[in-house]
C-alpha cells in the first residue's frame, strides 16, 4: 500500500534540489502533485519525469514572495484535484555573504520575502483549504541555520529561524483541528549549490568539518524524513523540528 495514495500535495521550489526529489517521491507514493517553481523549464521537467514514471502532476509558475501567487497556487490545486492534503513549503534562496553592517538591505529584504514571508503566505492559504477537508499536513523546509547562527548569512539565518517559529505556531493553533506542521532542518547537502563550493577546496573542507560525520549529506537522506512527516506514520508529530545534519548542531 502506497503511503500517500490519493493524497493531493503542493511542492514549492519543485524544479530542483529537495523540491524536485520530493515531488517525485510524493508521486511514487501515490500522491497527485502540484509542482511550483519560478523557473518554468525546471518545474516542467519535474512534472515530465513524474508522468513518465506513471505518476500524476501539474506545473504552475509561482513567485512565492507574492501572496496572491500563493493563493492562486492553492486555488489551482483545488480546481484540478478537488482538495489539498499536503504542503511542502520548500522554496528558498541563499543570499549574499557579508557581516550585518555590510549586508545589503535590499538583499536582506529579498531573502526574508522568499524564505520566510513565502512560508507564511503559503500556510495562510493552505490551512483554510485543509480545514475544509478535515485536516492536512504541512512540512516546512528550514535549515540547521534555523537553530544556530552562521557568520555572513544574516538574512538566511533570520528567515530560517522564523520558519521554525511559524511552524510551532501552526501546531499550537490548529493541532486540535487535525492539521499537523513540522519543520525539517538539514545540514549542508550535496546539491547544485554546493557543487559550486566544491570548486573551492578550502571552503568545501570547512563545511565538511562542521559536520561530525565528516561529510555532507545527500538529498535522499533528507527527503525520506519529509515523506514520513507527510504521511500518517507520523500522526503524533506536530510542531517538531527535525535535524538531518550529520551532527552539525550537536557541536
Amino acid at each position: 500500500m502506497k503511503m500517500l495514495k490519493d493524497k493531493i500535495a503542493i511542492v514549492t521550489g519543485g524544479g530542483s534540489g529537495f523540491g524536485h526529489a520530493m515531488s517525485k517521491l510524493y508521486a511514487e507514493e501515490g500522491a497527485k502533485v502540484v509542482v511550483s517553481d519560478i523557473l518554468v523549464e525546471d518545474g516542467e521537467e519535474t512534472v515530465h519525469e513524474i508522468i513518465e514514471a506513471g505518476g500524476e502532476a501539474i506545473f504552475l509558475k509561482v513567485d512565492v514572495s507574492k501572496p496572491e501567487e500563493n493563493e492562486s497556487l492553492v486555488k489551482t490545486a483545488v480546481k484540478q484535484y478537488g482538495r489539498l492534503d499536503i504542503a511542502f513549503n520548500n522554496a528558498g534562496i541563499g543570499g549574499t555573504s557579508a557581516p550585518i553592517a555590510d549586508y545589503p538591505v535590499e538583499i536582506f529584504d529579498k531573502v526574508i520575502r522568499i524564505n520566510l514571508c513565502s512560508v507564511f503566505y503559503g500556510m495562510h492559504y493552505q490551512i483554510p483549504q485543509m480545514l475544509k477537508n478535515g485536516g492536512g499536513v504541512i512540512v516546512n523546509m528550514a535549515s540547521v541555520h534555523g537553530l544556530v547562527g552562521f557568520g555572513g548569512s544574516a538574512g538566511y539565518v533570520a528567515a530560517k529561524h522564523g520558519v521554525v517559529g511559524l511552524t510551532k505556531n501552526v501546531a499550537i493553533e490548529y493541532g486540535q483541528q487535525n492539521i499537523r506542521a513540522n519543520t525539517v532542518c538539514p545540514g549542508f547537502v550535496e546539491t547544485k549549490i554546493t557543487e559550486q563550493l566544491m570548486k573551492d577546496k578550502e571552503a568545501y573542507d570547512f563545511l565538511v568539518r562542521k559536520h561530525p560525520m565528516g561529510r555532507l549529506g545527500q538529498i535522499d537522506e533528507v527527503v525520506d524524513i519529509v515523506l514520513w512527516l507527510s504521511s500518517d506514520r507520523s500522526s503524533f508529530c506536530n510542531g517538531g523540528t527535525y535535524t538531518v545534519d550529520g551532527g552539525y548542531v550537536a557541536k
